[in-house]
């Protein structure tokens, strides 16, 4: 049958169809992509030069679980697994892959398949009367296949298919992303309630101590060594102290409904807690590279824009340009459903079409100029991303080792004042201080038990932050990369 059709053909059209097919190994109109040049430093600024810094262990890309706390373990996977803009972010992962199918597709023809049947009746009243012969009732069947293959001769399509290959890199990166964000959503939520915890074991602690202060106060009162002021201020002092265990209260709740809303568990019960018994993550080794930016991935998501709006530059551009489309039509025709598959019935047809804009009034010259501002769009967007990011890895750094100096300041200020405390209740037993004294050692002990846990979570946080920085971790194969190495990622 191809046979027929192509010795049937005129050699005129044979070679236009031979010449159009070589012209689509032609080049594609646009500009190629480019990285952009970002001067970042090779390395990040400070970093904690301890000891335990010097021999840190590669950090896995489940960075959460280096807090070795399976209720976390459990709340950071059922969030990635029920997360509502997390499973949105898939929805769009999905929609691109098939956009990117379909844009891939364009390079095939579309091939269809037509069936029609008709009747119809010719009147016997026109002005020029029908023959004798020929029948007032006809009947028309018809039935081929037809395609139409536009031909890509500017590389309108191979940049069509470019953009939306980037584009699905764009929202697989994305989603990552996002992934990313929840996890360290899920990790800060889950540290201010193990925070609450811990405040509430310390205020429950200072709330029963003022029980008894206040008891101790009743007993003086009555042998009349204590003045009524005492008793009003050690009442006083316990009403405090109940109102912060309240508060705690109402924070550890607050905490625990952000976690169910997170995970998408609306009756979420968390067990609880200690903030001060979870361990601390390895800090980071001396002398990152910056080259540590390729693990993130909003980076990878904005360079994957920037490519994307690049290519359609060149779709945009090749608009300018004649399009060239293939048609084609192969079939039988038949009065009778008997006859159409008969030698006699078949019909076919073979086409070229070429178009060219002559006059837009600057259309098309309007659409390359908006393809081009998107692209000067999307390149500022990617040079404030790395740039941003080099940044938050850097101010993580510094929140790192102040909030370790901090930590141990706090530690020493609460042992001193837990030390304080004790030995203003031992005076105030034996007569030798007043219970004003006992009073403001109470509440200077309280205040750096919580400062030391509010320390402590900060430190933790920003742990979180730095993780998050660097897109999950770092690898083995970073740490002993030179400094003199690129200060942007690379694009696999």
């Amino acid at each position: 049958m191809m046979n027929r059709l192509n010795t049937a053909l005129p050699p005129s059209i044979l070679t236009a169809v031979s010449a159009a097919l070589l012209l689509l190994t032609g080049c594609a109109v646009g500009p190629d992509y480019q990285r952009p040049e970002a001067a970042l430093p090779a390395a990040y600024g400070s970093t904690p030069s301890t000891a335990a810094a010097q021999a840190a262990p590669a950090v896995e890309k489940a960075w959460w679980r280096r807090f070795q706390d399976d209720t976390l373990n459990a709340l950071v996977d059922r969030a990635l697994a029920h997360n509502y803009d997390l499973l949105a972010a898939v929805a769009r992962v999905e929609e691109a892959e098939g956009l990117a199918r379909q844009a891939g597709a364009t390079f095939f023809p579309q091939i269809n398949l037509n069936a029609s049947g008709a009747r119809s009746e010719v009147s016997t009243m026109n002005a020029s009367p029908i023959p004798s012969t020929v029948p007032r009732m006809q009947d028309s069947r018809k039935t081929g296949v037809s395609t139409a293959f536009e031909l890509d001769l500017w590389g309108k399509l191979r940049r069509a298919n470019e953009s939306a290959r980037a584009s699905l890199l764009a929202n697989r990166y994305a989603r990552d992303a996002m992934e990313l964000s929840v996890a360290g959503l899920v990790t800060s939520g889950y540290l201010s309630l193990r925070a609450a915890d811990a405040n509430l074991v310390t205020t429950q602690a200072t709330l029963d101590s003022r029980k008894k202060t206040l008891d101790i106060v009743r007993a003086k009162l009555q042998a009349g060594t204590a003045s009524p002021l005492d008793l009003n201020l050690a009442e006083g002092n316990l009403a405090a102290a109940e109102a912060q265990v309240a508060d705690l209260r109402r924070q550890r709740t607050l905490a625990q409904n952000q976690l169910a809303l997170l995970t998408g568990q609306p009756n979420l019960q968390v067990t609880p807690g200690d903030l001060r018994q979870l361990p601390l993550p390895p800090v980071p080794p001396v002398g990152l590279p910056s080259s540590l930016l390729e693990a993130r991935p909003d980076i990878r998501q904005a360079e994957e824009t920037l490519v994307s709006m690049n290519a359609q530059i060149g779709v945009a551009k090749a608009a300018l340009f004649p399009s060239l489309s293939l048609t084609g039509n192969y079939g039988g025709e038949s009065a009778a459903l008997a006859n159409l598959f008969k030698t006699g019935a078949n019909v076919w047809s073979l086409g070229l079409a070429s178009t060219m804009p002559l006059l837009d009034f600057g259309r098309n010259a309007a659409l390359i100029d908006q393809a081009k501002a998107k692209q000067q769009q999307a390149l500022i967007a990617y040079q404030k991303a790395v740039e941003s990011a080099f940044k938050d890895v850097n101010d993580a750094l510094v929140n790192l080792g102040e909030y370790a100096e901090a930590e141990r300041a706090q530690e020493k200020r609460r042992q001193i004042a837990e030390k304080s405390l004790s030995l203003a209740q031992t005076r105030y037993d034996a007569g030798y201080v007043g219970f004003l004294d006992v009073l403001d050692a109470q509440r200077t002990a309280n205040d750096a038990q919580l400062s030391y846990v509010s320390t402590r979570q900060a430190r933790l946080n920003a742990t979180v932050d730095f993780f998050k920085a660097l897109g999950g971790g770092w690898k083995d194969e970073y740490l002993g990369e030179s400094q003199a190495s690129a200060g942007t990622p690379t694009r696999n």
